[in-house]
């Protein structure tokens, strides 16, 4: 039997899907998430309740309720397995892989940033930075930004990461007051969407930039203009 349940209102309860309040059977304990390759051999061996909370739009597990001596007995073999040689290099191994695609990710990542900005060339300097910005910010792993995800191709995904930085450092979006009412924070991301991308166009064209340039004071605040060699208008 595999169920999934919601948080009870105390401690060795849940709530099934029809809201009704079940208590843990007698002699489960609840294995917390963090140890992905214990959870999934705990859920293979038998019996077991899954725990998750929902919260906004994403969706967070507390854990799995089964048998202590499941748990403990499958911990052991995990901890034996783990204090091997082999599973040493193989771990190492292993992180050298994951880095290596994460930086393959994060080179292909910049380079779709700097061809969606696609600055006029007076302004390649500004716009290096700005990739290096962006990418810094969005492709850390488990950062949970657009450009982890891998639902859209990552040319959308550099445009909706630096659609997003904007938003952030180059308008008031962080210190609105947005009414509580459906669709209206989409309304407003909308909107300054709208302003980010007129503002990038006026960079592609290669047109004067005034030094009160949200984008253009966001990016080189501590450095100096005449550092960037911009036009000025």
């Amino acid at each position: 039997m595999s169920n999934t349940f919601t948080p009870g209102p105390s401690p060795n309860t849940v709530r099934d899907a029809n809201g009704k309040v079940l208590t843990v059977p007698e002699g489960w304990v609840l294995l917390p998430p963090g140890d992905a390759a214990l959870t999934r051999r705990v859920k293979a061996a038998g019996d077991h309740w899954v725990v998750a909370e929902k919260k906004g739009r994403k969706v967070f597990s507390r854990g799995v309720w089964t048998l202590a001596a499941t748990v403990e007995s499958i911990r052991g073999d995990l901890e034996a397995e783990r204090s091997t040689e082999s599973f040493a290099r193989k771990k190492e191994a292993d992180a050298r892989r994951r880095e290596k695609v994460q930086s393959e990710y994060v080179e292909d990542f910049l380079g779709a940033v700097v061809t969606f900005l696609g600055f006029h060339e007076t302004y390649a300097e500004l716009a290096d930075r700005l990739a290096k910005a962006v990418t810094e910010h969005a492709t850390p792993v488990g950062s949970g930004t657009v450009a982890r995800t891998k639902r859209i191709p990552v040319e959308q995904r550099a445009e909706a990461a630096v659609i997003a930085w904007m938003r952030h450092q180059t308008t008031g979006y962080d210190n609105m007051h947005i009414p509580r009412e459906k669709g209206k924070r989409r309304e407003v991301r909308r909107m300054l969407a709208q302003r980010s991308h007129q503002l990038l166009e006026q960079y592609r064209q290669g047109a004067p930039i005034s030094k009160s340039c949200p984008l253009m004071k966001a990016l080189c605040s501590g450095v100096g203009y005449l550092d960037i060699k911009v036009v000025q208008g």
